[in-house]
C-alpha cells in the first residue's frame, strides 16, 4: 500500500511572485521544495495561491489616512432633462442592436448613435448626471472617435475623477492643459513661465490656445526657444501653426526650411506652399511652370510636360523629397511635388489665360495626364480652391465615375471637402443618380449631417431600386448604416412603404426580400429614435 504524499507546508507565506512563476512554468517543469511532488503538485499550488490571495486581501495593516482630495470644480451647465438622462444611460449601457450570425435584425445600433447624441448635448450646453461619468470615461477610453465630444460633455468633474484612476489618465492628456487653467495672454509672466517650465502636453496646449486667438504671440513664443527644442518637439510645435496660418508666419517658416530635421523641413515647406504669396510658393511656381506648357502646333492645343531631370539642393531645401517610393519614377515624383506646391493661380497665366475648366479639359501628351491632374487635385485640396476643385471633379453625370481630373474616388472625396455643404450634397446626389451607390460610400462620408433633402432622396431611391431588383442586400450594408446615422429623421414617414417584404424577382438572391425589409425597418426605427433624441434634448 503506497504512502499518501504529505500536504504542502503553508505555515509560512510563499512570495506571490514565486507562485506566479511556478504557475507560468508548470509544476512538471519546476517543482519547488515547498510543493509535494507528482500529481499532487498542481492542486497544492492552487491551494497555496488561494491562501495567499486571502492573505494579501485581508492582511493589510491600517495606514495613516491620506489627505482628503480637493472637491471637484463646479459644473455651471444646466442638468440634462430627465428623458435625455435616461436616454444617455441607455446609450452607454452598450446594448448593440446587432443579432448573432451576421444578421442585424430591426433594432437600432445604440452605440452608433452615441456620437450624435453627444454632439447635440454639447451644442445645447448640458451637464451630465454625475453617476454617468464613469461610463462616459470608459466610452471615451474605448473609442477614440468619441473622445473629444465625450470629454467636452463630461466636463470638469470627469477630469477630477480621471486623476483618481490610472485607466482614465488619458483624459488629462486629451484636454488642453490637462484640465488645468491656462494663463491668459494678459499675464505674460505666467505665459512665459509655463512655456519654459511646463510639461510637453501643457506647452502644446498653451501654444494651441494662443495660436487660435493671438497667432503672432504664439509664433513669437515658439521662435524664442526654437533652437533649444528637441526635433520631435519642434515638429509638433510647428504643426500648431496650421491654425491661423498667415503671411506674417513666412519669415519664421523660411528659417525652419534649414532645420536639421527632415520632417521639420517638410512641414515648413508644406505650410509655406499654402501661402500663395510666399517666396517658396513663387520658387515652386517658377520650377513647375518650366515643366508644363501648351503646344499650339498640334491639331488642338495640347499640354506638354518636361519633368525635372534632377532634384537639386534648392528643390530639396524647399521640401521636395528626392527619393521616390517604390514603383514611382524619379522624374514623375519630382514633377508631382512641384505642381502640388505651386499656387494654382500660376496656371491660367502660364497656359494662355484659360479657366480651370478649360485647362483640365485640354489633352495632355505622352501619358502625363494622370500625374499632372493628380498633382492639381492635391494642390486644390491644400489651397482650399473651390474653383479648381469643381473643374477637377467635373459634372457628377460624367460617363466615367473617376471624373475628368481626379485619379481616384478618394481624391474626389477630398476635392468635395473644399465645397460648401449644399454644393457638396447636390454633387453627390447627382453622382448617385448616374452611377448608383456602389462607388458612392467615400463620397457620402464627406457630406454634412443630416443629409440635405436632395441627397437623402437620391440615396433612398437608389436603395429602393436595388431592393426591387433583388440585389444582394449585404452589398449595401455600409450605405444603409450611413443612412441610419445621416438621413434626415423627417424622412422616416416616407419609408414606411419600404418596410414590407417585396415580391422577389426570379433571379433575386435567396431571402433577399426579407433582409431588405429588416434593413428598412431598422432604418425607420433608427430615424424615429434620432428624432426622439432631439426632442428630449430641447430646452426644458
Amino acid at each position: 500500500m503506497s504512502a499518501t504524499p504529505a500536504p504542502a507546508d503553508t505555515s509560512s507565506a510563499v512570495p506571490w511572485e514565486e507562485l506566479v512563476t511556478v504557475a507560468l512554468l508548470g509544476t512538471d517543469r519546476r517543482t519547488p521544495p515547498w510543493l509535494p511532488s507528482g500529481a499532487q503538485a498542481p492542486t497544492a499550488l492552487l491551494d497555496l495561491a488561494a491562501v495567499e490571495t486571502v492573505r494579501r486581501r485581508a492582511g493589510l495593516r491600517p495606514a495613516p489616512a491620506a489627505p482628503r482630495p480637493e472637491p471637484a470644480a463646479a459644473d455651471p451647465r444646466p442638468p440634462l432633462p430627465p428623458a435625455a438622462a435616461r436616454r444617455l444611460a441607455l446609450l452607454l449601457s452598450d446594448r448593440p442592436g446587432t443579432g448573432g450570425g451576421g444578421r442585424r435584425g430591426t433594432a437600432p445600433d445604440l452605440m452608433e448613435l452615441l456620437p450624435q447624441w453627444l454632439a447635440l448635448a454639447n451644442e445645447r450646453g448640458y451637464a451630465p448626471p454625475p453617476q454617468t461619468l464613469p461610463a462616459l470615461l470608459d466610452a471615451a477610453r474605448a473609442r477614440t472617435d468619441l473622445r473629444s465630444a465625450a470629454l467636452a460633455f463630461a466636463g470638469p468633474r470627469a477630469l477630477w475623477l480621471a486623476r483618481m484612476n490610472p485607466e482614465w489618465r488619458f483624459a488629462l492628456r486629451s484636454v488642453p492643459g490637462g484640465g488645468s487653467d491656462l494663463p491668459p495672454p494678459q499675464e505674460p509672466d505666467r505665459v512665459r513661465r509655463l512655456w519654459r517650465e511646463g510639461l510637453f502636453a501643457e506647452r502644446v496646449a498653451l501654444l494651441t490656445a494662443l495660436r487660435a486667438r493671438h497667432p503672432a504671440l504664439a509664433r513669437d513664443l515658439l521662435a524664442g526657444t526654437w533652437t533649444t527644442e528637441r526635433a520631435e518637439d519642434r515638429l509638433m510645435f510647428l504643426d500648431s501653426l496650421r491654425t491661423g496660418l498667415e503671411p506674417a508666419d513666412e519669415t519664421f517658416l523660411e528659417q525652419a526650411l534649414s532645420d536639421r530635421s527632415r520632417n521639420v523641413r517638410a512641414t515648413a515647406a508644406e505650410l509655406l506652399s499654402a501661402l500663395p504669396d510666399s517666396a517658396l510658393a513663387g520658387r515652386m511656381a517658377t520650377r513647375a511652370a518650366a515643366c508644363v506648357a501648351v503646344d499650339p502646333t498640334q491639331g488642338e492645343p495640347t499640354i506638354v510636360v518636361e519633368a525635372p531631370h534632377e532634384c537639386d539642393p534648392g528643390m530639396e531645401r524647399d521640401g521636395v523629397v528626392p527619393k521616390p517610393p517604390a514603383g514611382r519614377g524619379e522624374r514623375s515624383w519630382w514633377l508631382g511635388q512641384l505642381v502640388e506646391a505651386a499656387p494654382l493661380g500660376t496656371w491660367p497665366v502660364r497656359l494662355g489665360g484659360l479657366t480651370p475648366e478649360e485647362i483640365v479639359a485640354l489633352p495632355v501628351a505622352d501619358d502625363w495626364r494622370s500625374e499632372l491632374h493628380g498633382a492639381w487635385c492635391r494642390a486644390a485640396v491644400r489651397q482650399r480652391d473651390a474653383a479648381w476643385s469643381r473643374a477637377l471633379l467635373g459634372p457628377p453625370s460624367a460617363p466615367e465615375a473617376a471624373g475628368p481630373g481626379a485619379v481616384s474616388l478618394a481624391e474626389r472625396a477630398k476635392l468635395l471637402s473644399t465645397l460648401t455643404p449644399g454644393e457638396r450634397a447636390d454633387w453627390v446626389a447627382g453622382f448617385i443618380a448616374t452611377h448608383g451607390l456602389s462607388e458612392a460610400f467615400q463620397l457620402l462620408g464627406v457630406c454634412a449631417v443630416p443629409w440635405a433633402a436632395p441627397l437623402g432622396r437620391a440615396v433612398v431611391d437608389a436603395l429602393n431600386i436595388a431592393r426591387d431588383a433583388g440585389s444582394y442586400p449585404w452589398s449595401f450594408s455600409g450605405v444603409m448604416g450611413l443612412a441610419e446615422r445621416c438621413l434626415d429623421p423627417a424622412e422616416a414617414s416616407h419609408l414606411d412603404a419600404l418596410t414590407a417584404i417585396p415580391d422577389e424577382p426570379e433571379d433575386a438572391s435567396p431571402g433577399a426580400g426579407g433582409y431588405w425589409a429588416e434593413a428598412f425597418q431598422r432604418l425607420t426605427t433608427t430615424l424615429r429614435l434620432r428624432a426622439a433624441m432631439v426632442e428630449e434634448l430641447r430646452d426644458a
